[in-house]
């Protein structure tokens, strides 16, 4: 089969690989219609996170069809069921799984003990996603195995395009996860950084769960418009100081939530000094991560407020500032995405016409395509900001 695959540093080749095969009784090998590049997987296409491998298959956004299915998958899974497949690997059955905490599945990471040396304790798997979270092959692919297959799955029916529910497996959830984090009251103010994929569910996510106003903060116009679309004031960080912005819109007092949907990745600037030091230390490799959002958020954040956390970190963040985080009183969420705990309801929501999650597509293209369409998502040429690909 074809699928993306990972040689190196910013080296995403479309290759020629085995196909996967049923390999526990509770596999199914899904056929894949419809998958996506997410703002993830640039993290590993510029190895900032660690432990990726040449030959590794890329992907965690994907759906499908189910073409076959292992002995004890199949009270649940059959042959021609249409399934999109989150990006986290579920047993369904440990601790965390029967508390909703399915990010932190205990038996999905087939590297446990990787895990448990870098994060102390081991995380769920993940598909495509370094050999921290278990080595799986991911989802720009032809073909793909579900580990776990009987739980870790969201039957989708007929009739629905895959570009409406594609997004139930990561981005949806991911925004919807880190605004229903923030226990939103009709009072507040949702402050949001970052317009890509996430930021901008994160923008109709606050809406949806009624916040009084949502600020959206990025520089490039065709997101601030998107985000503007869906309901949000918009805050150009070029041309206006984000901390006096949005202490004009509270009326002084800041934010009561903000929500980082930008994560390791900041913008690099002069007029942001510290991501200029946090770049220099990543060269020297002293510092995993640009944290300057996490910084900004500390700062402008109202006492007793809240602090969520969807954007991905991978290590070591300098200059905290935990002297503010403290005194203020505020909290912090943080988590891969717990994508089962929330499925039911917005595949309802997407059926009943409160949102369509397609919005946020901006370009479609074949898989022997994607390695371009890589470096056109990194360098939001083409006013890119969501790629699906069709293997």
């Amino acid at each position: 089969m074809r699928a993306l695959v990972w040689h190196g540093k910013e080296d995403i080749r479309c290759d020629t690989v085995t196909d996967p095969e049923i390999e526990q009784p509770r596999d199914a090998i899904v056929k894949v219609t419809s998958c996506a590049i997410c703002g993830s997987d640039l993290h590993l296409f510029h190895n900032f996170i660690p432990a990726m491998l040449p030959g590794d298959v890329m992907g965690h956004e994907m759906m499908g069809e189910v073409v076959e299915v292992g002995p004890e998958a199949r009270g649940k899974l059959k042959k021609g069921d249409r399934v999109v497949v989150p990006f986290t690997i579920i047993c369904g059955e440990c601790d965390q799984c029967k508390r909703g905490n399915f990010s932190v599945c205990q038996r999905s990471n087939r590297k446990k003990d990787i895990a448990d040396k870098v994060f102390g304790h081991t995380t769920a798997g993940l598909f495509g996603y370094t050999h921290l979270t278990g080595g799986y092959p991911g989802g720009q692919a032809e073909y793909l195995r579900v580990p776990f297959a009987d739980a870790t799955h969201i039957k989708v029916p007929d009739g629905i395009p895959d570009e409406k529910v594609l997004f139930l497996g990561d981005i949806f959830p991911t925004g919807w996860q880190a605004a229903v984090q923030c226990d939103i009251q009709p009072t507040d103010t949702v402050a949001i950084w970052g317009c890509g994929p996430v930021g901008q569910m994160a923008i109709r996510s606050a809406v949806l769960l009624g916040a009084k106003q949502v600020v959206a903060i990025d520089h490039l116009p065709e997101r601030l418009e998107m985000a503007e679309a869906g309901g949000a004031i918009t805050i150009n960080f070029d041309e206006e100081s984000v901390v006096e912005r949005l202490n004009e819109l509270t009326g002084g007092e800041g934010p009561e939530k903000c929500i980082d949907a930008i994560g390791m990745e900041a913008h690099v600037s002069p007029s942001m000094p510290d991501t200029v030091y946090d770049r220099a230390k990543q060269m020297l490799g002293a510092e995993s991560d640009r944290p300057h959002v996490l910084r900004e958020m500390i700062y402008v954040c109202r006492p007793a407020g809240v602090i969520s956390i969807p954007g991905v970190y991978s290590g070591l963040d300098d200059k905290i500032p935990m002297g503010q985080l403290m005194n203020k009183g505020l909290t912090i969420r943080t988590g891969q995405t717990h994508v089962n705990r929330w499925t039911d309801d917005l595949l309802r929501r997407i059926e009943e016409g409160q949102i369509d999650p397609s919005f946020v597509i901006t370009h479609t293209v074949s898989l022997e395509e994607g390695p371009e369409m890589y470096k056109v998502f990194r360098d939001k040429q083409d006013s890119c900001i969501k790629v699906v690909l069709k293997p």
